[in-house]
């Protein structure tokens, strides 16, 4: 069977390569000619030319002695039995090839039993070639592929385990003739390898920082994608998701802002640039961060601001290795909006909120309710007496027809969302290696049945991920493999119909009233329903979203000179799509009744019906090229050296249509769209061209001084020909001072000491679009008709910007690791300064004659300070004759940008609090800065309101600035907010709204976080292992934007929703120490918002989270071998459970981690008004077989 299953996948790479030559089977007879060679190579050999595996003590005589065999189409017996001689070894061949090696001594060693084993990790998986000792003797074996082991004792024997990168264990045998022995890892890892750019290092003589997380990070986490695990994971590495949704991608920022144009880290998956959330996490072996320029120079323009390199499992050793995972999860909303749902309760606020700002009686509410002051008081007498219900106007209160509402209330968001949603991932993979062919072959399916509740209308996802991993040992020296990856996903994203672009959480909150039901008596919507809820559950608007990703990638990797010289090489082809359907169906409602009773249907007035199809099409061509040499001399120099080049093309394409007046609700097809005046066919193109020369040098010294010096030639299509290539170097040193032969302090004290220096240079291209640097003319239709036709006409092109190149992102980076008590406690730390120069920014002002915008220029410097640090204690001990592993981690990160040149001569500052918000800076200005007013509390009363606007009109102004209106007729009154005059002129204003003359304001506050932390705790003991992760920030300003109706309700607009935090929670006279101001409309807009923010209502957005926690079980393998399994472990793990915040004593209805965030799918910016898919927590229960 396992024959087969080698052949099998063997195939399949073969048709993937589409190689001309076939499988060769292995010979049983083996040709062999070697002479006075150690036995170590010749074994080695052996491995490389035939389908056998040997497992062995490193420390056996025998391995190096000289060996000469000449022999041909002998048996493996022949060729092993005249190495054994020479070297004086014993061999034990076992089935599976696999050749065990010992000492004669210990083959011939005698005892009084024998002694079966099991060797795992503490999840019990196999230890392959973990060495077992009699404890005093020499008597010892090898774990074959299985972790089994066998081995003859004496009476009262000690057996000592042990195996690289995991603590040795002495074990009594005892009475025991079978035992089942699980070891861990060792917290002292000085072989540990890191991924690195076109390679990997050990971890101990890296120089650049850079940290790496392995796939421990995504197991037990049945999650839509990777992106939605990384958060907090590795210090500085800022994941942002814009809502909850199962396919969000996510933005990848690594150590805070990078350019004011942009500063995303660069995202490879084995190498090329993709999208992780299209990625299957089960596929993940590590990823790796670079963080420094010196660990991204490599990568050149590409990596300015860091890169990500996430690196996908390889096959495994040996015989097939078969593992299937399944897990079930219910998920929640994390924040759902408290509103008062409460129909009266609420249409009583908004009368309120209404009359104190217009002084006047409102006639309806917004666009979907008649209002009148009868109204309102029926409405109170039904409330009273629970006399709820909707009836006909007879004339006397609304218009006579019409339906008038009276319902106990409405909870618009109980109503749109299950209470929970059922979720599923299911996993297969199968990996396995003959000693030529190695395979690794994964699938996924992922299902999500939506958050909205109906059956048609909801927000189903679905993803399939498919990889086949596939390499063959062609010759000795020469390896070719393939990776070839798909993944494709589907998502329905419901939307209304109404106003806007269809995103329901912005029409809840203008049209969703407590005061209206959902649907009328007949069954019919209301008016406030089509606009809101029942659109979106019961009618047919909505985006159905196709992604699919192909990419395939080649690779050969060939040695040379005994493996000191590699030459790699690598060519991908990578395509993306994306089709998008937007249909929008116009639903029926009713407001009124006719004569007999029945309802008067209609539909929203407006445009048809519509349709939109959207096309996407990225064609990615990527190849490298690169070869490096590794050395050591006179045994203290060691040297390695890498060159390549890279070339990357990529070319985008899309197609978009639209029409509207479909011919039947139904209508998925453009040909079945039959309107003529808005009709529309658009399509894009854009293509760009990276290409460079790399190298990096290595050096270290007795692995005591360490030196790393990388640089890159690169180019770009984005820039003239004149400024297309720029060359960008970087250097670290490094010394591991704990190696010095002077250091004299013991390791159980100070186990390792390194320092780290890192210098580098990158460019960035972030700034520009492609071709910018090329005049384009924009061709449009006139609205002038000749001949019965509409003319063509072409705009002026811009202005070109001269003498543009790159933006330059220059970092320094000091660094320090430490371990003590035998390593069991590590501490990581760094301190950056990145300074980025000449950002690609708009120009000068030019006089209105010039005709054209100002081009864009390098006219921008900024810069970047932080630090990071990394702490981990881990240890264990025996409990009840098993061992307790355990292990406590925690990173704390913080930065902060300043802008060190800017064009801004008069030092302006935006019209926004956040003066990032529409691009405007000064220099000196920390990005993320909010400016405001200082609230000295609430005007008590008309008294102290009379004499400061005598005082003001003493000074010839107005108390308040007009910008700062809080009722119609900007009249100040009791309950409104109390502003300090810092100025001292007598009144309150924004002086010359510059940064010398800001009137009133200063800063309040910055909406960048800081202090970015995370820890987390773990324990393994007799099979059980538990573990929990937090992540948190620990300072964050946040004031809620204009449209933030979330926090601001009826402030907002009248008609606004609610919060229920809101009730009892503003200034009456009964109630003057309440936290909000008098109860009155549009405070928000014209009032608070953005534009006047203040200290009062700055809220502080830290938070801590509990972002996943877990336990699980793996079955003791007494227990599964009979059913030849390997593993089986089930597990509880939950996700975003729990969630702290300050912000939290006034109003739970913001999700802190993505504060403000507008749904990125139908707004084309960001408002800052917090209408998005909501993040989801999630308890799942989980299986993985191993066989």
């Amino acid at each position: 069977m396992s024959n087969f299953k080698h052949s099998f996948f063997r195939t399949l790479l073969y048709a993937q390569l589409l190689s001309g030559f076939s499988g060769v089977a292995i010979a049983a007879q083996i040709s062999l000619s070697v002479k006075d060679r150690p036995m170590r190579e010749v074994i080695k050999e052996l491995e490389e030319t035939t389908e056998y595996r040997f497992f062995y003590n490193d420390g056996i005589k025998g391995l190096n002695s000289p060996i000469s065999v000449d022999v041909e189409d002998a048996d493996i017996n022949a060729v092993m039995d005249a190495i054994a001689k020479q070297a004086n070894v014993a061999y034990v061949l076992k089935s599976g090839h696999q050749i065990v090696l010992s000492s004669v001594k210990t083959v011939q060693q005698q005892g009084n039993k024998k002694v079966t084993g099991t060797i795992t990790d503490p999840k019990g998986e196999p230890i392959i070639g973990a060495n077992v000792v009699v404890k005093g003797s020499t008597n010892g074996t090898i774990t074959d592929i299985d972790g089994h082991f066998s081995i003859e004792v004496t009476p009262n024997a000690i057996l000592q385990v042990s195996y690289i990168g995991y603590v040795a264990q002495d074990v009594p045998v005892g009475n025991k003739d079978n035992l089942v022995i699980s070891i861990h890892e060792d917290t002292q890892k000085l072989d540990e390898v890191v991924v690195v750019g076109y390679g990997s290092q050990k971890k101990v003589n890296l120089t650049g920082a850079v940290e790496q997380v392995t796939s421990d990070v995504f197991e037990g986490r049945p999650t839509a994608n990777a992106t939605q695990m990384l958060e907090g994971v590795v210090p500085n590495l800022n994941i942002s998701l814009s809502d909850g949704k199962p396919g969000r991608t996510a933005d990848f920022n690594v150590r805070g802002a990078g350019s004011i144009n942009g500063g995303s880290a660069l995202v490879l998956i084995d190498g090329v640039e993709g999208d992780p959330s299209m990625l299957n996490p089960n596929d993940i072996e590590s990823i790796s961060v670079l963080k420094d320029a010196a660990a991204s120079a490599i990568y050149g323009a590409r990596a300015p601001f860091g890169v990500v390199l996430i690196t996908t499992k390889n096959a495994t050793e040996g015989k097939p290795k078969v593992t299937w995972s399944s897990s079930y999860s219910l998920q929640s909303p994390q924040n759902v909006p408290d509103v008062v749902s409460d129909g009266y309760i609420w249409a009583k606020h908004f009368y309120d909120a209404y009359f104190n700002y217009n002084q006047a009686n409102p006639s309806g509410i917004n666009k979907t309710q008649q209002f009148s002051v009868a109204w309102l008081d029926e409405y109170k007498r039904r409330h009273e007496t629970g006399d709820f219900g909707t009836v006909i106007s007879d004339g006397s209160i609304g218009t006579k027809g019409r339906y008038v509402y009276y319902p106990e209330g409405t909870d618009y968001y109980d109503l749109m969302y299950k209470k929970s949603v059922f979720a599923q991932n299911q996993n297969l993979s199968i990996s396995g290696s003959d000693g030529k062919f190695d395979y690794y072959l994964s699938g996924r399916f992922y299902s999500y049945d939506g958050l909205f509740d109906s059956d048609e209308q909801t927000d189903k996802f679905k993803t399939y991920n498919m990889r086949f991993k596939g390499g063959y040992q062609l010759t000795p020296w020469l390896k070719i493999s393939n990776n070839f990856e798909f993944s494709h996903n589907k998502y329905y994203n419901p939307i209304t119909y109404s106003e806007g672009s269809g995103v329901v959480w912005r029409n809840i909150a203008d049209e969703g009233h407590p005061s209206s039901p959902l649907f009328n008596p007949d069954g019919t919507m209301t008016y406030s329903a089509v606009y809101t809820v029942g659109d979106l559950l019961y009618g047919r608007s909505g985006i159905t979203t196709k992604n699919s990703n192909l990419k395939n990638t080649t690779t050969f990797n060939a040695k040379f000179l005994g493996d000191r010289l590699r030459v790699n090489g690598d060519f991908t082809y990578q395509q993306k799509t994306q089709e998008k359907t937007k249909k929008q169906v116009r639903s029926p409602y009713a407001r009124s009744a006719d004569a007999n009773g029945e309802s008067k249907i209609e539909y929203i007035t407006g445009t048809y019906s519509n349709l939109a199809e959207t096309t996407d099409h990225t064609n990615y061509l990527a190849t490298n090229l690169f070869a490096e040499f590794e050395e050591t001399f006179a045994e203290k120099h060691y040297f390695k050296a890498m060159a390549g080049w890279n070339y990357e093309k990529s070319s985008f394409k899309r197609i978009y249509a639209y029409n509207d007046d479909l011919l039947t609700d139904d209508v998925d097809n453009m040909n079945l769209v039959m309107g003529t005046d808005n009709r529309s066919i658009t399509s894009q193109w854009k293509a760009y061209q990276f290409g460079g020369a790399f190298f990096r040098l290595n050096y270290a010294f007795d692995d005591r001084y360490l030196l790393e010096v990388n640089g890159r030639y690169d180019g770009s299509s984005r820039f003239p020909s004149d400024e297309r290539w720029a060359f960008f170097p970087s250097a670290s040193v490094g010394w591991r001072i704990s190696q010095e032969p002077w250091w004299n302090v013991k390791s159980e004290h100070i186990s390792n000491a390194k320092v780290r220096f890192s210098w580098g240079s990158l460019g960035n291209a972030a700034g520009l679009s492609n071709y910018q640097y090329i005049q384009t003319l924009g061709i449009s239709k006139s609205d002038y008709i000749l001949d019965g036709l509409r003319q063509n006409y072409m705009s002026s092109p811009a202005a070109l910007p001269g003498n543009l190149t790159w933006e330059t992102a220059t970092t320094y980076d000091i660094g320090v690791d430490l371990g003590f008590f035998d390593n069991r406690l590590t501490v990581s730390g760094d301190y950056y300064i990145r300074k980025t120069t000449d950002m690609i920014v708009n120009g000068p002002t030019v006089p209105d004659v010039f005709g054209a915008s100002s081009p864009k220029g390098n006219y921008a410097d900024m810069s970047t300070y932080g630090y990071e640090l990394s702490l981990e204690w881990k240890d264990g001990f025996d409990l009840a004759g098993k061992r307790f592993n355990y292990s406590i981690k925690g990173t704390l990160a913080d930065y902060y940008s300043v802008i060190d040149k800017f064009n801004n001569a008069n030092m302006s500052l935006s019209e926004y609090a956040n003066q990032s918000l529409d691009k405007n800076y000064y220099e000196g200005m920390r990005i993320g800065e909010i400016w405001g007013f200082v609230s000295n509390g609430l005007w008590q009363d008309q008294a102290g309101i009379d004499a400061a606007e005598a005082a003001a009109k003493a000074a010839g102004q107005s108390y308040y600035n007009p910008l700062m209106q809080t009722s119609k007729t900007y009249k100040l009154y009791p309950g409104d907010i109390k502003f300090e005059d810092l100025n001292g002129n007598g009144y309150i204003d924004r002086g010359q709204n510059t940064v010398d003359d800001p009137g009133d304001r200063k800063i309040i506050g910055n909406e960048e976080p800081r202090y970015i932390y995370s820890f987390t705790l773990s324990a393994d003991w007799n099979n059980i292992w538990v573990s929990a992760f937090f992540q948190g920030v620990g300072k964050q300003d946040w004031y809620p934007s204009n449209e933030a109706s979330t926090f601001w309700g009826q402030y907002n607009r009248p008609y606004n929703q609610m919060p229920s935090w809101h009730v009892d929670n503003y200034w009456t006279p009964e109630n003057p120490d309440a936290f909000l101001p008098r109860y009155t409309g549009y405070y928000a807009p014209f009032y608070g918002g953005h534009k006047n923010a203040n200290t009062r209502y700055l809220m502080n957005a830290a938070y801590l989270r509990l972002k996943n926690i877990q336990v699980g079980y793996n079955l003791p393998s007494e227990w599964i071998k009979k059913l030849h399994l390997t593993n089986v472990g089930i597990y509880l793990s939950g996700e975003n459970l729990f969630t702290w915040s300050p912000l939290y004593k006034y109003s739970k209805d913001v999700n802190v981690s993505n504060i403000g965030e507008s749904d990125k799918d139908l707004t084309s910016s960001n408002s800052g008004d917090g209408y998005n898919y909501p993040m989801m927590k999630s308890f799942s229960i989980g299986l993985n077989v191993t066989f």
